[in-house]
């Protein structure tokens, strides 16, 4: 029998990047394609690329040049690949280019420049069930739609991704239980904007075993509760009925964690970024959330240095900071992005400027964010292991997402623990990010 051809795989971005490449690879892998961790070994290389920010196209342009020099046959997808020509003409020796979600062409590009020469038989080559995933095997990405509707002026990923389109209700919740059968303790709900999901299909009714099920994202909240592991919203946008979520929340169906793009609290500035939602009154809806579910978690991104933004309008941002008390906070400096309609916005804010203000940000939030974490000393919280070492156990809480949020550091001693498993920690002291803790005695 003819050698198996290799496929190595680099995929860049964020976890809906992460998402696509999962699946590519799950394709990959059920045609008979062995997946191999370096160049050397690999009959073509795929780059799944990124383009949302300058830093992140210089990251894929990157990426792509060193596979061509390490390797020479590269396969090009994801969001840079909309600019096929742009890096065509940077690596005219790219095999092929292609879009995000562009899952056929990929594999595709890959049986035309690395064929398989026997016939591959799926029985005896099994994937699992659950697909090929790229995180740990306790926890997993679920993508429950693509595309977004919205034209925020700082971005471009509708042009690149596309319109709406929210997957069948019954398919998420039936990957769901397969992720859940295989091991899964937390699911990672992501999408370009969750609180959309459904719209774009008029909130159909779906079937999952037997049962009708919404297209709409408080339904599909209410099925994944049922699954008895952790489940975590992300990319949430403040739409009114985000509010009918927050009592699930509150009943222990779903983690009380929100993730919310507010990127910033000037009426005036939102509307040049043309966000979804920048009338609503976010602090009075923050507050109400709260006393519905005192457990919420909330986590938020800002951009500051928006062209026009004024000396005012920061300080109205770092006003709402002090009130919201928001207790995870991510903040980027405006950097325009080729294509984005924020570029051609007068008054743009000096890079010194913006630093400036990126820092005095940063330094408001610090404050806040370590309160938030001094006041769950004493307190005990069932938290999620990641990894075991010898005498610590690196784990998280309800209130941290992977690779975002803070840790929760255990000493475990002679415990018998391992990564996927729930356990109780008391909290006994905490960091600037991270939380100390011990197994109760």
């Amino acid at each position: 029998m003819s050698e198996v051809p290799k496929v190595g795989f680099i995929s860049l971005g964020c976890p809906k990047a992460l998402v696509d490449s999962e699946r590519i690879l799950t394709q990959l892998k059920t045609d008979g394609y062995n997946v191999v961790p370096d160049y050397d070994s690999a009959n073509v290389v795929v780059v799944n690329t990124c383009g949302f920010i300058d830093s992140a196209v210089e990251e894929s342009l990157d990426a792509i040049g060193e596979a061509l020099a390490e390797n020479g046959q590269v396969i090009v997808t994801g969001c840079l690949g909309v600019k096929a020509d742009e890096i065509l003409e940077r690596f005219p020796k790219v095999l092929s280019v292609s879009g995000p979600q562009a899952y056929e062409s990929v594999v595709g590009a890959v049986h035309k420049h690395a064929p398989i020469a026997h016939e591959h038989n799926p029985f005896l080559e099994l994937v699992p069930p659950q697909g090929i995933k790229l995180t740990p095997r306790h926890y997993a990405y679920l993508k429950i739609s693509e595309g977004c509707n919205h034209r925020c002026s700082f971005c471009i990923i509708p042009s690149m991704r596309g319109k709406l389109s929210s997957r069948d209700a019954g398919d998420v919740l039936s990957e769901a239980q397969r992720l859940k059968d295989a091991g899964v303790r937390e699911l990672l709900i992501i999408s370009q904007d969750t609180s959309a999901y459904g719209v774009d299909v008029k909130y159909r009714t779906a079937f999952w075993n037997g049962r009708p099920v919404k297209t709409s994202m408080k339904a599909l909240c209410k099925a994944l509760g049922e699954l008895g592991i952790w489940v975590r919203l992300h990319y949430v946008y403040p739409y009114p009925h985000v509010d009918e979520i927050i009592p699930l929340m509150a009943e222990g169906l779903i983690l009380p964690y929100l993730d919310i793009p507010f990127q910033h609290a000037s009426p005036r500035i939102l509307k040049l970024m043309k966000r979804p939602a920048a009338a609503e009154n976010n602090l009075t809806r923050i507050r109400a959330w709260r006393e519905i579910c005192p457990e919420l978690t909330i986590r938020s991104t800002f951009i500051v240095g928006f062209p026009g933004e004024t000396d005012a309008e920061f300080e109205e941002l770092l006003a709402f900071l002090e009130q919201a008390q928001l207790d995870r906070v991510g903040c980027f400096q405006y950097s325009p992005v080729e294509g984005a309609a924020a570029n051609e916005l007068p008054d743009p804010v000096s890079d010194d400027v913006k630093q400036s203000r990126f820092e005095r940000f940063m330094q408001t939030q610090s404050l806040i964010s370590q309160a938030k974490l001094q006041a769950k000393i004493g307190t005990r919280q069932i938290v999620l292991i990641d990894e075991v070492g010898e005498s610590q156990a690196i784990a998280r809480s309800a209130s941290d997402a992977p690779e975002i949020d803070g840790l929760v550091h255990v000493a475990v001693d002679d415990y018998d623990i391992a990564p996927g498993d729930f356990i109780e920690v008391l909290i006994t002291d905490a960091n600037e990010h991270d939380l100390i803790a011990r197994i109760p005695d």
